[in-house]
């Protein structure tokens, strides 16, 4: 089990905390309000204890909500990232991946990527692109727009919850 660095979430009180967490999970502060509800012991002091509190919450909120949260993710290599618009969590995920690297022709072929699983899918693609590179990124993308929507749907809520890992493994 992994302890956090740089907060201990059992000694926070409700806003604390919800300002510690929120952005965990993409522009979505129910996620960390939830998990606060469900009351503080030195249990969710592990990374993988408060980990699995959160996850458990996206799962089983209703789809509207989880859509939301699927929806509030930036598309990879987007305007946002070109724009400089994402969050910093976001920003540091793409750069690590070196998607700020892509040349003219794969900005081109994120662009069709993107446009054609959001006409399909009604949602943005979503992967955790920590440890891939911007290949293995296209490669999954070309890949994964062939799923039905309701296995696309379940692969961006477990994408989600790898993100939300790792963005708990940096506190």
């Amino acid at each position: 089990m992994s302890t956090f660095q740089t907060v201990k979430p059992s000694s926070l009180g409700r806003d604390a905390f919800v300002a510690a967490f929120a952005d965990i999970y993409e522009h979505s502060p129910w996620v960390a309000e939830k998990a606060f509800d469900l009351g503080q012991d030195a249990s969710i002091d592990q990374i993988e204890t408060l980990h699995q509190r959160m996850s458990d919450i996206l799962l089983s909120a209703d789809h509207a909500s989880q859509l939301a949260l699927i929806n509030a993710h930036p598309d990879l290599a987007g305007k946002a990232a070109v724009q400089g618009q994402l969050t910093e969590a976001s920003t540091n995920e793409q750069a690590g991946a070196g998607i700020h690297q892509c040349t003219a022709e794969e900005f081109q072929r994120f662009t069709e990527l993107n446009d054609a699983y959001k006409a399909k899918f009604k949602f943005p693609f979503i992967m955790a692109v920590k440890g891939s590179n911007r290949h293995q990124i296209l490669a999954a993308f070309e890949t994964r727009i062939h799923n039905p929507v309701d296995t696309e749907f379940k692969c961006a809520l477990a994408e989600i919850n790898k993100i939300a890992l790792f963005r708990l493994l940096t506190l």
